[in-house]
């Protein structure tokens, strides 16, 4: 296992304070901090870089005995994931404010989002859901949400010491963001959030934390679907959308591959109850697809892996990954990287040239639980 990275902050590049910690009351709710897509990672040591992790977005919100685990859309998933909540029961809090990615975490020390989903449905495998916590809004009576990023990850960080394992501090590399990616990329990562260490925290999505992908992946709207062919069962494809600026659903083709047998069927299940007569996009698809497809009303996220868009807006080499039951249909459109990128981005494509030397920060490796456990 690679040895945790502690990133030393050099004195000269330390971020000066902006606020002190104010007296507040713990926010009812939690309305994240966002990244925009970029196409290189941010260069230089006022950013620090974190693995983009594989999961759900999910804020911690402790209050006493009442610990409730929030959604990016502010519902309240703390029945889903009862390991987390008994795990953040533990801290040695009165009041916190936590925000972090749920994930399960394969052996290699990848997390997987399909690994997640099968967990989350019963289906067997032993997987163990984590909660890689990267930032600290509010800490027993104190709104540290104006801080300094830096300065609310080394509180983090002295409030997870002594409770690691379900709870897992979101280590950090400080600058080097061309390398840190290209890193994260060999290991068969999903790429890297790069983030202001100066900065206060600012619900919604901004040029504070900037991401950048190893490969193309994004949300999509399921608008209809084809019957299975063959020894298939459930579906054949998914077809799938995205909304234009104007909020017509565009389609941008068919998704046929990434299901189990298993996932197919309770896809066709959770459409068929969707069904209507007439076509949700835009613009009907042409040939056999638009004439033989069965519509759904578009309100079923898909979390879907490409590796492009092509000149006249279709993905290729699509592969479903899982539903997306944290995002708003309507807030799915194409995700585009910001041109130019924003200031302090590297010039050079992701993964480009030459060996590494940044150390990613640590996952841990899972070990695989025994037959009689």
């Amino acid at each position: 296992m690679a040895k945790r990275v502690r990133p030393a902050v050099p004195p000269h590049t330390a971020p000066r304070r902006h606020a002190t910690p104010t007296a507040a009351r713990l926010a009812a709710t939690f309305t994240p901090q966002l990244a925009t897509l970029v196409k290189s990672p941010p260069e230089g040591d006022a950013w620090l870089h974190e693995l983009k992790y594989d999961g759900y977005r999910i804020g911690c919100r402790i209050d006493g005995s009442d610990i409730r685990l929030i959604s990016r859309n502010a519902k309240d998933w703390t029945d889903r994931f009862p390991g987390v909540r008994g795990a953040a029961s533990r801290l040695s809090v009165r009041t916190a404010c936590l925000d972090g990615e749920v994930a399960v975490v394969l052996p290699d020390g990848r997390t997987s989002f399909q690994a997640l989903q099968n967990a989350l449905s019963g289906t067997p495998s032993g997987a163990r859901i984590e909660y890689f916590v990267f930032d600290l809004l509010h800490l027993d009576g104190l709104d540290v949400s104006r801080l300094p990023l830096e300065e609310r990850k080394l509180r983090l960080r002295r409030l997870l010491a002594r409770h690691e394992g379900v709870l897992r501090f979101s280590d950090h590399v400080v600058g080097r963001g061309a390398e840190v990616l290209s890193e994260a990329c060999r290991h068969g990562g999903e790429g890297i959030v790069s983030k202001r260490r100066d900065l206060p925290y600012q619900a919604g999505r901004g040029t504070g934390w900037v991401k950048t992908k190893c490969v193309q992946r994004q949300e999509f709207v399921i608008g209809g679907f084809t019957d299975p062919e063959g020894s298939r069962a459930g579906i054949g494809a998914l077809l799938a959308g995205v909304y234009d600026t104007d909020g017509k659903l565009v389609y941008t083709g068919k998704v046929g591959t990434g299901f189990s047998q298993a996932s197919a069927l309770e896809l066709r299940r959770k459409l068929d109850a969707l069904a209507r007569a007439d076509c949700p996009f835009a613009v009907r698809p042409p040939g056999p697809v638009g004439r033989d497809a069965h519509w759904v009303r578009p309100e079923l996220v898909a979390e879907v892996a490409f590796t492009e868009w092509t000149e006249d807006g279709k993905i290729r080499h699509p592969s479903f990954q899982g539903l997306r039951s944290d995002k708003r249909p309507r807030d799915v459109v194409h995700e585009r990287p910001t041109l130019p990128p924003v200031e302090g981005a590297a010039p050079s494509a992701p993964g480009g040239g030459g060996k590494s030397r940044a150390k990613l920060p640590t996952r841990r490796k899972t070990k695989r639980p025994r037959k009689d456990a």
